[in-house]
Order: C-alpha cells, then structure tokens, then sequence
C-alpha cells in the first residue's frame, strides 16, 4: 500500500540516523578491516561454531553467489576454513579458525563497549525506554512479508534488572502449585538460587534472561557458574502459560549455549525432573543428553530427578 511521503520520509531518515549512529556506514566495521557483510559472518559463525553456507544464505537472506564471494575473501585471509559435512557431502562446513575467532572476540568485545558507552550516556529510564522502542520496532517489522499479522519475532529477550527475579520467584511458586501440586518448599528453593545468583553475579561468566512480551514478563532463564571453570548450569527456565508456543522456552535455551561458548565453558549441566514433559523436550531438541536419573522426594512429592549434560 502507498505510504504519504512524510511516512515514508520519517523511516528513511531513522535509518539514516541510526545507521550513522551505530557506525556501519564506515569502510571498516569497528575497526575490524571487514565490511559490514564480512563482520556478520564472523559474528554469526563465533556464535554458532560452525554453520553449513546453504544454512547462512536462506537466515541472512544473502544470495548464494554473493555469499560466496563473501566466503572466499575470509578464506584468503584465513580467517575461515571450509570441510564437506558428513551428513549431507553436498553441503560445506563453515567455522572459524583461531585467527577468526580472535577476530570474533575483538568484534564482540568492541561491539558490546560501543553499546556500553552509548546507553551509558542515557538516564535508566531512557535506556528502558530506548530498549522498548527497539522490541516495538523488531516486532511489528519481524515479519514485513506475506503474512505481516504474525510476526516471527514476537518476544523481547533482555537482561534482568532489579525486581526481575522477585517475579521470576513468585511465577515460579504459582506455576509449580497450579499445574504440579508442588508446595512452597519449592518456591523457597527458587528464592535461594536467585539470591545466590544476585550476591554473586559475574556478568562475565553469567547472565540471566528476561522474556517480555507486550510489556509483560513470560519467561526467563538463568546461565550460572557450576562446579568449575569448564562447567556452566542452566537454572531457572520457565515459560508463561500464555506464550508457550511462541518458541520462547527454546530460544532461552539456545541463549544459554551460545553465551555458555562466548564465556568459556566447554559445557552446560542443568538439573530437572521427569514430570516437566515440555522442559525436557526442550532440552533433548537442544542436543542436550540425559545422564543421570534418581527417585527423590521434595516440594511434597515423590519425583524423579534428572541431570541433563550438552556440550558446547
């Protein structure tokens, strides 16, 4: 449908702004001495690990011959390196050498100070504000196609901040009772991993995750130190009743593996029980295995604890 040209006008000029702003429009993203397609793929790849070049050209909507190009310029510069999969010979493995993931660390860590000095300069209620106006953006252009009424994207992934894990307690508490019987002993036991998590936060080696849909909370996550270097644990994952469906339990999930690899750790551990189907799909569809199961008896049931392992 035809736009007035003061609409179509207003987005040009945000696009204008906001590019320039977040400096993509240099010759070198960064500082990086890659272009703007070049650094996604780095990125995309340091998050991953490895990522087959039919999978990167329908994501990133690139065009095959154009990726390609793109692919052989960070070969050149030995920045990737290229295997045929074992599943599918037609298909090429795509990861990153040791040289592109310094390279990949130096984007990331540059990326994240930019950020860091660009929200720093707002008030927390502009930044609050400035991250909602970003969610409203994502989802109602997440799917600017055929079927624009279902967007894609229809969650906002953030980071927790202060009253977040109150009501990740008291959802906690509510959810188990309604739909498991679970007493309050349980509840208390939620409160004592989010009070550690707080005493303790190493934003380096942790993070929690906020699912805000409409200004509303619907799920989070926690991704905490475990019992050494290596080790992550997965704590604290939970979906609204409302937005399940929605994929938001899985990409809490995937969030947790690809900050678990960022940060270091060779593999991620959570503990769960038999009874919560929909978690432990989650889980197994993640790639994570179960290696360890025992009958116990806590929250005023007799359950079957399970230890779940991935590694990353």
């Amino acid at each position: 449908m035809p736009q007035p040209p003061e609409t179509t006008e207003a987005v040009r000029r945000f696009n204008r702004f906001y590019t320039r702003r977040i400096g993509v429009l240099e010759e070198s993203l960064l500082g990086s001495g890659l272009t703007l397609s070049e650094a996604r793929l780095v990125f995309e790849l340091g998050r991953r690990g490895e990522w087959t070049a039919g999978g990167m050209a329908v994501e990133l909507g690139l065009d095959a011959g154009y990726l390609s190009r793109l692919l052989g310029g960070l070969e050149k510069r030995e920045l990737i390196a290229r295997r045929p999969s074992e599943a599918d010979g037609r298909q090429a493995l795509v990861t990153l050498t040791a040289e592109g993931a310094r390279c990949y660390g130096q984007l990331d860590q540059r990326s994240q100070a930019d950020i860091a000095t660009m929200l720093g300069a707002l008030a927390p209620a502009a930044r609050q504000r400035l991250l909602s106006a970003m969610a409203t953006i994502e989802i109602l252009l997440g799917d600017a196609g055929p079927d624009a009424s279902a967007p894609r994207v229809p969650f906002l992934l953030r980071p927790h901040r202060p009253g977040d894990l109150g009501v990740v307690v008291s959802r906690h508490g509510a959810l188990y009772a309604q739909e498991y019987g679970w007493d309050d002993t349980f509840e208390g036991f939620v409160a004592e991993v989010a009070a550690d998590f707080l005493k303790r936060f190493d934003p380096k080696r942790e993070r929690c995750w906020i699912a805000e849909r409409e200004a509303e909370t619907v799920g989070a996550v926690l991704l905490v130190r475990g019992p050494d270097e290596r080790t992550a644990k997965l704590r604290l994952l939970y979906v609204e009743p409302a937005a399940r469906g929605l994929g938001i339990g899985a990409r809490l999930v995937e969030e947790c593996r690809l900050f678990a690899r960022s940060a270091g750790y060779s593999r991620i551990v959570l503990w769960t029980n038999s009874v919560l189907t929909s978690a432990r799909r989650i889980y197994e569809a993640a790639g994570y295995r179960l290696i360890k199961s025992e009958p116990h008896h806590s929250f005023g049931k007799d359950l079957v604890g399970e230890t779940w392992e991935l590694e990353v």
